[in-house]
């Protein structure tokens, strides 16, 4: 798993821009799958037959995106100013390489000077209009001839170990997800299972929502992030979940409150099979439950996370241990689903 979530955490995939990583799965998907498309919204959909026919009655789904900026203006100097596309940190903002555009155009987030900054500057973080991208142009004219308004940036990072056993990388809850449904589609399946990569979750879960009425699964089990905050200074209490505690399995997040009987399933599997989970301690962050969950008749949805130090920044820490416990309960609970058919 981990040549393949280097292979991810390469590729750029800011919301409504995620060409690059459709097309890296769309390829690694095709062998595997019965049947294949993409929606309207640039969803990845895919149904495999298992041993049992099921049709569409179990959805499995990660989300392809991750946050980033679009660019909003271009000054007389040549300088982008942009907005953030998603939930982003602006006190991670200065100094951060971005690429703009299909160009891939390197750039660097760039901020006044600090010795121009006053006593009051200092007492505050930077309102996000005071930020720009600096991609070396002359001018307007030379700027506009590498970038366009509404292209996005995308952090510039690179991926791979990290400490001793961990991993860093950029779009941890993106890429896991993604990595941890694609290996388990190569798998021979005991029931029929629809797995969707959905597009569009960083501003709102767009995505998702489409897919389910589309796929109109019966169960569906969300594979995400999850913010962990083992973290120096952070008190117990607060720090949600741990690296290297094993599999998260929420009971709620801040959009959904999962089905109790999955929950309940995916407690009881993980138990018995000896593989290491926790539970958030704090209610954070949003997956694509909340809309899958409201789709048509309703649907039962859970959650299985893996922990995450620093998302939705340009290098986020993960376990690699985490996201093979998932991997396991995942398999167990696809099986668990077939037994009861």
């Amino acid at each position: 798993m981990r040549e393949l979530l280097e292979r991810l955490c390469a590729l750029n995939a800011v919301s409504s821009w995620e060409d690059e990583v459709r097309a890296f799965l769309l390829a690694e998907v095709e062998p595997h799958a019965d049947r294949l498309r993409v929606d309207a919204l640039g969803n990845l959909i895919a149904w495999k037959k298992g041993r049992k026919h099921t049709g569409s009655k179990l959805l499995l789904t990660a989300h392809m995106d991750e946050v980033g900026l679009m660019i909003r203006q271009i000054t007389d100097d040549g300088y982008l100013k942009f907005d953030t596309v998603g939930a982003i940190d602006r006190r991670v903002l200065l100094g951060k390489p971005v690429l703009v555009g299909p160009k891939r155009v390197p750039g660097v987030v760039g901020l006044k000077a600090y010795h121009l900054v006053s006593r009051e500057e200092e007492k505050s973080v930077p309102k996000l209009d005071e930020f720009y991208i600096d991609i070396g142009a002359r001018d307007r004219a030379g700027a506009e001839a590498q970038v366009a308004l509404g292209d996005t940036a995308a952090f510039d990072s690179d991926a791979g170990d990290f400490g001793a056993g961990l991993f860093h990388g950029k779009a941890l809850g993106s890429r896991l997800g993604c990595a941890v449904l694609l290996t388990l589609l190569r798998d021979e399946l005991p029931m029929d299972c629809t797995f969707v990569f959905t597009a569009q979750k960083e501003v709102g879960a767009r995505g998702a929502f489409g897919a389910a009425f589309s796929v109109t699964p019966e169960v569906a089990l969300v594979v995400d992030g999850a913010d962990a905050a083992d973290l120096a200074g952070v008190p117990a209490h607060k720090q949600g979940c741990s690296l290297g505690g094993g599999v998260v399995l929420p009971y709620m997040d801040q959009g959904a409150i999962a089905d109790r009987g999955l929950f309940e399933a995916l407690r009881s599997l993980a138990e018995a099979g000896g593989i290491p989970w926790q539970t958030m301690r704090s209610v954070a962050g949003r997956t694509d439950t909340a809309a899958i969950q409201r789709t048509k008749e309703g649907v039962r949805t859970a959650a299985v996370s893996i922990p995450v130090r620093y998302p939705r920044t340009p290098s986020g820490v993960t376990c690699l241990r985490d996201a093979e416990a998932a991997l396991a309960l995942i398999r167990a609970f696809v099986g668990h689903l077939a037994e009861k058919e």
